[in-house]
């Protein structure tokens, strides 16, 4: 699409697009926790289902592209490249967004990212296993980690929808907030909230496929490895729909919502490896490059500490982070070191 197009100008697209796709991740995040109380679904189960699909809908349209365009490779190493990085938002989140009195982990009133944290982990050693597979294991479309992975999604969910409404070791059962109940002016509101929505996710789509389609010439013209870009600068600017919508939700005091939405993406973008296959008609995980497989076990390291920390929920903050957070980051960046290392030998 921009093959043609100058750096400059290249440039100056990419940047308009983080703009739009920033303004429209803060709309997302005001509207999915009205539509959650309106409909009683739960920070956490709004966050894993609704949110998280929605700042996923620029993975789920270059992963149908380059499923249509038979290149399954680029389809696996998008989907795969981010998840760590997406994780490490949760970092700039409790740091930049939380201040200086607590965490994040601290901040959250139950144990339910222990749930999509386990979510997350589970999805992702079912690609490892899956990776293994035979490239010709494949009947009516699918392939056996496809079902597994859907079926494995769809309880995870179910699961953390269970959790919402109350877990069976609680001393006390969770004390329904007034602001589920809808009331007359939520009603009346409704309407406008779901427009104002689907706009915030049509233009979410539209500026996150201007972010990859720009930034993939512009690293194709600077001569950059495209395992490097797409793990790094490309992943960043297709994080921002999470880091606009986690601080705006952390803004709103909503900080189980910001969790989630980081989680509930990382735990549905694996499921677009089957939507990869089904369009493909080709099993994908087998294409996968060993880089790929590298920074899948980089999500799963990386996913471990906040699991740890809404159990312990640390409340002493180093370098104005969570105890957590700071070993996300350190796991991250020796991370990041590793992948420098196998492009550079080419081991991909």
């Amino acid at each position: 699409m921009f093959d043609s197009v100058s750096p400059l100008v290249l440039g100056l697209i990419f940047v308009a697009a983080a703009i739009v796709v920033w303004r429209a991740g803060i709309a997302l995040s005001t509207t999915t926790d009205a539509l959650d109380k309106h409909f009683g679904l739960g920070d956490a189960l709004g966050g894993t289902i609704v949110l998280a699909i929605v700042t996923n809908l620029p993975e789920i349209a270059i992963t149908v592209s380059a499923a249509m365009s038979n290149k399954v490779e680029l389809a696996v190493g998008n989907i795969l490249g981010g998840i760590a990085l997406q994780t490490v938002v949760l970092v700039l989140l409790d740091a930049v967004g939380v201040g200086k009195q607590d965490t994040l982990t601290a901040k959250q009133s139950s144990l339910t990212p222990v749930l999509e944290g386990s979510l997350v982990i589970a999805m992702l050693t079912l690609v490892i296993m899956g990776h293994q597979l035979p490239r010709d294991l494949v009947f009516a479309r699918l392939t056996p980690d496809s079902v597994l992975l859907v079926g494995t999604w769809v309880v995870g969910v179910w699961l953390v929808g269970r959790a919402h409404k109350g877990l069976p070791w609680q001393i006390e059962p969770p004390v329904k907030s007034a602001q589920e109940e809808p009331t007359a002016t939520n009603e009346r509101n409704i309407g406008q909230t779901l427009w104002l929505f689907s706009l915030a996710a049509l233009a979410t789509l539209a500026g996150g496929v201007m972010l990859e389609e720009s930034g993939d010439v512009m690293a194709k013209q600077l001569g950059m490895d495209g395992v490097l870009f797409g793990a790094t600068v490309l992943a960043a600017a297709t994080s921002l729909p999470e880091v606009s919508t986690g601080l705006a939700s952390i803004k709103n005091k909503n900080y189980t919502l910001a969790i989630s939405d980081i989680f509930g993406g990382n735990a549905f973008l694996p499921v677009l490896l089957v939507v990869a296959t089904v369009v493909s008609g080709k099993p994908v995980l087998p294409t996968a490059q060993k880089s790929d497989m590298y920074l899948t076990g980089l999500g799963i390291l990386v996913t471990l500490p906040y699991i740890y920390g809404a159990l312990f929920r640390p409340k002493r903050q180093i370098v104005r982070m969570g105890l957590d957070s700071l070993v996300v980051l350190l796991l991250y960046l020796f991370g990041a070191i590793g992948l420098f290392v196998i492009a550079s030998t080419g081991s991909k």
